[in-house]
């Protein structure tokens, strides 16, 4: 069947819907749920009972790269701070120097068991060398995986930020595989703008975006995740002009944003959770629809090769070897080896060779993909059995909440108070989102001169307001007492 338009909203609504069907009761089976819709991609393809055809790297890459833009901005504004900055150098270490040697350790082992040049094998090792942000974030909260210590923060930074770091080597050795005579400390220039650029624009447009979305008063609740998806894109699109990467822009973009009190920061968080699960979806059957599993075939064996060396060895000596100066028990060094998952991101990149027209490309492709399916079939299945195997699960009773989940969850309140706002309260002629409230607090309702308001994050506070405040612990009142009743200086 070839897509038209009067029948790509009929067959692409078809499609989704029984990727959520099927995907709903996957974990019965313990099958990842990113694996079936890749399955059903494939089912539906020019090789399956489907008899879609779809071939067009380039339409391919472009869904895959707006689809990552969601993925990454919705893990980055679920990302806790606070939770993640006593691991930042871990993170960083992973998502930089733990690439790198996965990289090149697993691009040394293809050149060496292939007929690829070493620019050609060492492509290969860069696509495929980071863990997927969108294969991480939704196994470890689809499980509802809680792990010890800070592995789940870890994890969740190095899959986040990691991306970047494997776009870089894969556009640098791409560029020497087309350009040989440039030499590979050419590519180290690049590498540093890509970085830096990336890194101090998104956090500069986080600090922007949070200006913006606060000032600006659109008069509509809705209207405020598509401004943030406005903002995200901005960031992605006017980073990556620069010269700089617009991934790791938009990843520390949604970083700051998630740990900024913002209006209407409820809505904004469920819009970005739906739409990062629609668009891991749709991106997954999108380069199932692309593969022509009998192609593949002829490199099953060569694939599964190179899949077990990249997690047996490959993803272990970048994550040790990158950590060895840092202090961590050695189960949990071996449980981030393992959750080395490879998903929809290797093979977007892959698509970057097939557009460039290298000699090797379809290879290249076809090797990349039995990867990505043997990691998430492999290790995505296994996750909470080696996370109890080493000893770094957390019992069902212990699981903590996570900072963000308050946004989502209706969490059992322990108390109830109403406050009078004094006439000389620094609260006054304050609006909610300034007032920087306790997290374990929530403002319920306003009694004002008799009537109630319903409070947001743009409401201001007016002189005799009675707020009804609930509370999930005790311990805050003093927090939101402090807050509220504060004396402006020199009344």
């Amino acid at each position: 069947m070839n897509i038209t338009i009067e029948n790509i909203v009929l067959i692409g609504s078809l499609l989704l819907f029984i990727s959520i069907v099927v995907g709903k009761t996957s974990y019965k089976f313990g099958v990842p749920t990113l694996l079936l819709f890749l399955a059903i991609g494939m089912l539906a393809g020019s090789d399956g009972i489907g008899r879609i055809n779809f071939d067009s790297p380039e339409i391919a890459q472009f869904i895959g790269i707006v689809s990552l833009n969601f993925i990454l901005f919705s893990g980055g504004l679920d990302t806790n701070w606070k939770a993640v900055k006593p691991i930042l150098k871990e993170g960083i270490a992973l998502s930089t120097i733990g690439v790198f040697l996965t990289a090149v350790s697993l691009g040394i082992f293809v050149y060496y068991i292939t007929d690829f040049t070493i620019y050609e094998s060492l492509l290969l090792g860069s696509i495929v060398s980071s863990t997927d942000a969108a294969a991480v974030f939704s196994i470890l909260r689809s499980k509802s995986l809680a792990l010890k210590a800070n592995l789940r923060p870890t994890l969740e930074l190095e899959s986040g930020s990691n991306d970047p770091m494997a776009y870089v080597l894969t556009i640098a050795f791409l560029s020497l595989v087309m350009n040989p005579e440039q030499g590979f400390f050419s590519i180290i220039p690049l590498f540093l703008q890509q970085m830096i650029l990336g890194g101090a624009l998104g956090f500069g447009f986080g600090v922007l975006s949070k200006i913006i979305i606060n000032r600006i008063k659109l008069g509509f609740e809705g209207l405020y995740p598509v401004l943030a998806i406005s903002l995200m894109f901005i960031t992605f699109s006017a980073t990556d002009f620069v010269g700089g990467n617009g991934f790791l822009a938009i990843y520390v973009c949604a970083v700051y944003l998630g740990n900024q009190d913002l209006i209407h920061k409820n809505t904004i968080l469920k819009m970005f959770d739906g739409l990062a699960w629609l668009m891991q979806i749709v991106l997954f059957l999108t380069l199932g629809l692309l593969v022509f599993p009998k192609q593949i075939i002829p490199y099953v064996g060569i694939g599964l090769l190179i899949s077990l060396f990249l997690i047996f060895i490959a993803r272990p000596v970048g994550v040790f070897l990158s950590l060895m100066f840092f202090k961590m028990r050695l189960r949990r060094r071996f449980y981030i080896s393992w959750v080395g998952l490879r998903g929809a991101v290797p093979i977007v990149f892959a698509t970057y060779p097939l557009l460039a027209g290298v000699d090797k490309a379809n290879m290249i492709f076809n090797i990349v993909f039995f990867i990505s399916v043997t990691s998430v079939l492999l290790q995505g299945t296994t996750l909470s059995i080696v996370a109890k195997w080493l000893h770094v699960a957390l019992p069902e009773k212990v699981k903590p909440v996570a900072m963000n989940e308050r946004y989502f969850l209706d969490l059992p309140k322990s108390a109830m108070k109403e406050i009078e706002i004094p006439v000389n309260s620094f609260a006054v002629n304050k609006r909610i989102i300034d007032l920087h409230f306790p997290e374990a607090a929530f403002i319920t309702m306003i009694k004002r001169n008799g009537s109630f308001v319903r409070p947001g994050g743009s409401t201001l506070i007016q002189a005799h307001d009675v707020l009804v405040i609930l509370l999930d612990k005790e311990e805050s009142l003093a927090q939101v007492n402090e807050v509220l009743t504060d004396l402006k200086s020199g009344l």
